[in-house]
């Protein structure tokens, strides 16, 4: 098999096929065609099986890379899958939107000089002909333990916790406020970055193997969080961060000035077939419209793409750094240039102007000062440099916060950073109230799916010693119950 790998130097990086941006923005489908067969062996065997594999080392889930590539690169396509799945829980996700450019790819030892392995599109031709050929099983326990767990929110942190511990044999119940499984997979992320039927596929799976899924249910409307923990031995909180960060800036009122999550879930529900009357009547709708997006990351990437594919007449997006400093993937600001969207670097807000809905962003220019203490060079306002920006919509892509967990869920006992993410002792993951645990953006605040899936798996594995412990606890109590009876 040596002609099937170390294929670096004779056989040069190939993406999938890329649609080009004058079809792809006409609708909401990936971009990326499946690579086809030959050439996912082939790029597979691009890899140089390094002894020190930095691409596993960057991911958050440790991803045994360079094996799956291997049994890629020589066809053994289950097996794979098997290596891809076992420190995955959701490969076929994480193949779609992980940010490789930053983490596995960006650190692929045959980068400099030959241009990386494309692990992203090797990932997701694996699990995607294991979902065709009927390899993907969901968790199937050997023996029930009679425990049951009580998991709040059903994204990506919650929903790994839950294929984890039920694996083991507990009985899981997912509570979450929305009325589909998946959370920001679902009403944050587009679909052209993540078809919503892969997520479906997956809720699927998990119901189909026991999961119970409550939804539309709200933790601190519905119970508290201590009749939760009345109902179940364990509790896990995963439920993300969606608190958008802003800035006091004048106009802020004003029509036509929304959130980040406003906008795409508005547009992710259309796309869903759901009544959105808010789009409906046109105040999320970019159609025909000057559209602003305030914010660099990858959500104001999610939002400038989303505006084109509705169809707005222009798309600005406005960051106060340089391109060489955005938080954002590099690939997805690329994506974005190819699309249409202008970038206008080293500018910010300062104030939204118009008489009921915004008309302009009164901004002002930037330039980079002295690091701050994290090394960073700090922002500063060019005096007399204020200007206009024409607009009919501004989306603020700003970040996002923890909400007050403690008071929604009724539970002051609930300890919390300054930062309002939930404290915890991060060698048992269990939170200050006992018996329950947390994982996730609400224990690190915002941040990637792929280490979302990393902290429900670790706090997973965590309450698996507790709840053993527990029925230890409780079985070495039985004689002296009986006795006592």
């Amino acid at each position: 098999m040596a002609n099937r790998v170390l294929r670096f130097i004779d056989v040069a990086q190939q993406m999938p096929e890329k649609r080009a941006a004058a079809e792809r923005t006409r609708d909401f489908d990936e971009i990326y065609r499946q690579l086809v067969e030959e050439h996912a062996h082939e790029q597979a065997g691009r890899c140089s099986q390094c002894g020190v594999p930095f691409c596993q080392i960057h991911c958050p889930l440790g991803n045994n890379i360079p094996d799956w590539l291997l049994m890629t690169a020589e066809g053994r396509l289950e097996e794979a899958y098997e290596i891809a799945s076992a420190t995955n829980n959701m490969p076929e996700i994480c193949g779609r939107i992980c940010p490789q450019d930053r983490l596995c790819e960006g650190n692929c030892v045959i980068e400099k000089g030959f241009e990386s392995v494309t692990i992203g599109a090797v990932e997701k031709y694996i699990t995607d002909s294991a979902w065709e050929n009927g390899w993907v099983k969901g968790p199937t326990p050997r023996s029930e333990r009679g425990q049951s767990v009580g998991i709040i929110g059903a994204g990506p942190a919650g929903l790994a916790a839950a294929e984890e511990l039920r694996r083991r044999g507990y009985s899981i119940h997912v509570y979450d406020r929305y009325d589909r499984i998946g959370g920001l997979l679902v009403y944050g992320i587009p679909n052209f970055k993540l078809e919503k039927q892969v997520v479906a596929r997956r809720a699927k799976l998990l119901a189909d193997a026991g999961i119970q899924f409550h939804l539309n249910f709200e933790v601190g409307r519905d119970a508290t969080l201590a009749e939760l923990s009345a109902r179940h031995h364990a509790i896990l909180i995963a439920t993300g961060v969606y608190k958008a960060r802003d800035i006091a800036v004048p106009g802020a009122g004003l029509g036509n000035v929304v959130q980040a999550m406003t906008y795409l879930a508005a547009s992710n529900r259309m796309s869903l077939g759901d009544p959105v009357p808010d789009f409906e009547s046109g105040a999320l709708d970019a159609k025909g419209k000057d559209v602003v997006v305030v914010g660099g990351g990858d959500t104001a990437m999610d939002c400038v793409r989303t505006a084109v594919r509705q169809g707005a007449k222009s798309v600005k997006c406005l960051y106060r750094r340089d391109r060489r400093n955005m938080p954002g993937s590099m690939r997805e600001v690329a994506y974005a240039e190819e699309e249409g969207v202008e970038f206008v670097w080293l500018t910010a807000p300062e104030a939204y102007l118009g008489d009921g809905d915004v008309r302009a962003v009164r901004a002002v220019r930037i330039r980079l000062g002295a690091p701050d203490a994290t090394g960073r060079q700090a922002p500063e306002i060019v005096e007399r440099s204020s200007h206009e920006v024409a607009t009919d919509i501004v989306i603020k892509a700003l970040g996002f916060d923890p909400e007050d967990i403690p008071g929604q869920f009724s539970e002051p006992n609930l300890g919390v950073t300054r930062w309002g993410t939930v404290r915890l002792d991060h060698r048992t993951m269990m939170t200050s109230v006992d018996g329950v645990f947390a994982a996730g953006d609400i224990v690190r605040g915002a941040s990637l799916v792929v280490w979302a899936i990393r902290d429900g798996r670790d706090a997973a594995a965590q309450m698996h010693i507790y709840l053993q412990a527990q029925a230890g606890a409780d079985a070495d109590r039985l004689p002296a119950v009986a006795a006592a009876e």
